[in-house]
C-alpha cells in the first residue's frame, strides 16, 4: 500500500488487516526509532477508554516481516468525506472553515471540514493524544456516517506537536459530554489504561499525555495553534 512506512494489507483469519512492520518504518528526527507501530496500538486503547470507538480495532501482532501493528480494515464510503479542500466562497453549509490558500493553478481554495459530533470527538482525541499528523487522508468517512482516524503513527510525543485539519472547533468549550469522557481517560491514565500503555510507550510520553489531559479538562476548551508548531500536516491531503 502507498506510504511512508511500510504497510501491507493482508488477510487474518478471513478478515483484511492493514499489518505494518517495525522493521518498515523509516527514522523520524522527532520521534525514537522502531516506535510507530506501538504509538498506533496507544492510540486504538485511548480510543477505547474515551468509548467513542474512535479507531478501528488495532493490536500487536507477527507477521512474515516481524513484528508490528495489525488493525482491521475498513471499507470506507466513496460518495463521502468529512475534509474537504473547495474553491474560497463555495463552503457547503455547515461547514467549518480553517484556512484559506492557493492551489496548485494559484486558484483561492479554502480547507473545511464537517460540524459533525463524530469529527468533534475526534479533534478533543487528537489534542489527548498529540497528534502530529491528523491530515484530511486519515479521516474515513463510513457507511452509516461514522468516522474513524487512523495513522497514527506519530502521537504521544511528549512536546507539543498538534498538526491537524481539525481547527474548526479551536477556542470552543467542551461539552459535557466531552469533559466527562476526558476525566474518564484521566482516571483511567493512572490506571488499567496508563499499566497497559506502558507496554507501548516511554514513561515520560504517558506523563505527558496524562499533563495534556489535566489541561484539557482545566482550560474547558479546545485548543488553538500554538504558533510554535506547523498547525495543519503538509501535504493537508
Amino acid at each position: 500500500m502507498p506510504a511512508s512506512n511500510a504497510t501491507f494489507l493482508a488477510e487474518l483469519d478471513g478478515r483484511e488487516v492493514v499489518y505494518k512492520p517495525v522493521a518498515g518504518e523509516r527514522p523520524l528526527w522527532d520521534f525514537p526509532d522502531g516506535t510507530l507501530a506501538d504509538r498506533e496500538v496507544s492510540a486504538y486503547l485511548v480510543s477505547e477508554a474515551t468509548g467513542w470507538n474512535l479507531v478501528p480495532r488495532t493490536w500487536w501482532g507477527e507477521g512474515p516481516h516481524g513484528p508490528g501493528m495489525v488493525q482491521e480494515w475498513q471499507e470506507v464510503d466513496p460518495d463521502d468525506s468529512a475534509v474537504d479542500l473547495v474553491r474560497s466562497g463555495e463552503s457547503p453549509a455547515g461547514w467549518l472553515e480553517v484556512v484559506e490558500g492557493l492551489d496548485e493553478r494559484d486558484h483561492p481554495v479554502t480547507l473545511v471540514h464537517e460540524d459533525s459530533l463524530m469529527l468533534r470527538r475526534m479533534a478533543v482525541y487528537d489534542v489527548l493524544v498529540n497528534n502530529a499528523d491528523r491530515k484530511g487522508g486519515h479521516v474515513l468517512a463510513m457507511p452509516g456516517g461514522h468516522r474513524y482516524g487512523v495513522d497514527h503513527g506519530v502521537a504521544f510525543h511528549h512536546e507539543a506537536k498538534l498538526r491537524t485539519v481539525l481547527w474548526g472547533w479551536a477556542g470552543t468549550p467542551l461539552t459535557t459530554e466531552e469533559t466527562e469522557v476526558v476525566a474518564v481517560v484521566l482516571s483511567a491514565l493512572r490506571g488499567d489504561l496508563g499499566e497497559r500503555l506502558g507496554a507501548h510507550l516511554a514513561e515520560h510520553e504517558i506523563r505527558a499525555l496524562e499533563r495534556r489531559t489535566e489541561r484539557l479538562l482545566a482550560a474547558g476548551e479546545l485548543p488553538g495553534p500554538s504558533g510554535s508548531w506547523p498547525a495543519i500536516p503538509w501535504p493537508p491531503f
